[in-house]
């Protein structure tokens, strides 16, 4: 696809907006990204033009977004670049850069966060999908002559090995 992905490193300006529509969850906010450059003649940093680019973001990704984000923190938004225009009767033509974010995390070069993994919905026990376990010692094969082994039961079934799902 010819999609425009950005990655743009910036602050929060506005106050995350959630809103729950027909599609799933839905959030969205401003970002400012402001360039900085090298004043020889001030031989310090000195900030350049900041432009400012409305995030959204969808899903889960709106739900933790706005559960995370304040006003002022710094951000990582990556995702697609969408520029549109608009003629409006009497007003001069407005222009926005919107990015449908992919991505958004805090910028830990400027800060500490914590981490919490959301939780997940119960899964269903007949569509458990966990990892078999490959380092148990597989079940020894019964005697072919019917006789008894002097392996337990229960051991015996805990050392079967399980069918793998390969997708």
């Amino acid at each position: 696809m010819n999609e425009t992905m950005v990655c743009v490193v910036g602050n929060v300006a506005t106050r995350p907006v959630y809103r729950e529509t027909v599609s799933g969850p839905s959030a969205r906010f401003r970002i400012a990204v402001t360039a900085r450059y090298w004043d020889r003649e001030k031989n310090s940093w000195a900030d350049g033009h900041t432009n400012f680019f409305t995030v959204w973001a969808n899903r889960q990704l709106a739900t933790n977004a706005a559960a995370s984000l304040s006003v002022g923190e710094p951000v990582i938004v990556q995702g697609r670049l969408k520029v549109r225009t608009e003629t409006r009767e009497g007003q001069p033509d407005w222009m926005s850069a919107d990015i449908d974010a992919v991505s958004v995390g805090h910028d830990l070069a400027r800060g500490t966060t914590a981490f919490r993994r959301t939780p997940r919905a119960e899964l269903n026990p007949a569509s458990d999908r966990s990892e078999p376990a490959w380092e148990a010692d597989p079940a020894p094969s019964p005697p072919a002559d019917g006789a008894t082994t002097d392996v337990d039961s229960d051991e015996t079934a805990q050392l079967r090995p399980e069918a793998a799902m390969v997708t």
